[in-house]
């Protein structure tokens, strides 16, 4: 199946996650089924469906207000999405997003039941956090139509999408589902199946270590967030960790390193190896020429303008650029 021929989408799954996806289709144009999976009695069904479709309602009618899209849209986007609790509907779909418990009974049971539910070529797409791609292929009937797709919540805001094949993923299957992502305006990366992917395992560690200096007294809660938000968090919206430790110098990261893990007394500060055999080989980003990135191929003044230009616009949004000083001096 190619990103053309997909037309239906559904999300299986009524939460938070199920719900989030529901709206991304609905609002790009597709066909959307939400479908709410759990044994339950048709008063809690009915229930929850309805809190489902009021959540997306909310969460459009804001985006208007905020001035994102037209207002009156929203009852044509709605009525694209079919909330209902028989898998049975999911019958022709053609991409399916599994977002049930994070279990792997739960999962094993929701593949289970979709492998009969819809067709043999329909693209199935867990969006676990945890559990291995691997595993769950196995609950999938034809596994190379099987993939996952690691949603940021809100889904219907965060661009990100980490997309990762298993061993038995045809390569038609996740050149699809990059395209349709990247066609609902989505950002896809392609990333192995490891614990945390890429989003996850980077900021549990920024987030433990931000908690470990409110224990050890380095600072309040409040100044550490104060410092995430006008320094850490604008820096690498505007360039990425790797792209930053090439301009900086991978030199300076290891140096720095090795500094903070002996005076902290803890291994996790040390680089990696390839750090190390950066630096032994010259290579320590931008000013030599080559690091994580290769910079020989690239006009680096119209980089380094471009990338002062993405400060400059971030920081005016934030409301982070000081005012310049008057005529006088003071």
């Amino acid at each position: 199946m190619n990103v053309d021929q997909i037309r239906h989408v559904a999300a299986i799954g009524a939460g938070r996650m199920g719900r989030g996806i529901a709206h991304v289709f609905a609002y790009a144009g597709y066909r959307v089924t939400l479908a709410d999976t759990k044994p339950r009695t048709d008063d809690e069904h009915a229930v929850l469906l309805a809190a489902a479709r009021a959540e997306i309602e909310g969460n459009l009618t804001a985006l208007a207000e905020f001035g994102v899209f037209d207002r009156t849209l929203i009852p044509g986007m709605l009525a694209r999405i079919h909330i209902t609790a028989d898998l049975g509907d999911l019958s022709d779909a053609d991409l399916i997003f599994e977002g049930v418990t994070e279990t792997m009974e739960a999962k094993e049971q929701a593949f289970r039941a979709l492998s009969e539910a819809v067709g043999a070529r329909a693209i199935i797409a867990s969006t676990t956090s945890t559990l291995p791609v691997d595993k769950l292929a196995a609950f999938v009937t034809n596994p190379a139509r099987f993939l996952n797709a690691h949603w940021l919540n809100p889904a219907y805001l965060i661009p990100l999408v980490e997309v990762s094949p298993g061993a038995a993923t045809d390569e038609n299957v996740l050149a699809a589902v990059t395209a349709i992502l990247e066609r609902v305006g989505k950002v896809p990366v392609v990333c192995a199946p490891t614990p945390g992917y890429i989003i996850p395992r980077i900021q549990s560690v920024a987030m433990n270590e931000a908690a470990r200096m409110v224990e050890e007294g380095v600072a309040s809660a409040e100044d550490i967030d104060k410092a995430i938000r006008a320094g850490f968090g604008p820096r690498y919206t505007t360039m990425g960790l790797l792209e930053f430790v090439d301009v900086g110098g991978g030199d300076i990261l290891y140096h720095a390193s090795r500094y903070l893990a002996e005076n902290l007394g803890s291994d996790r500060y040390i680089s990696p190896q390839n750090v190390h055999d950066n630096m032994a080989q010259g290579r320590n980003g931008l000013r030599d020429g080559q690091g994580f990135y290769d910079f020989t191929k690239m006009d680096v003044p119209a980089y380094q303008r471009d990338q002062m230009a993405r400060f400059v616009a971030l920081f005016s949004h934030l409301n982070l650029l000081p005012p310049p000083g008057g005529g006088e001096e003071v």
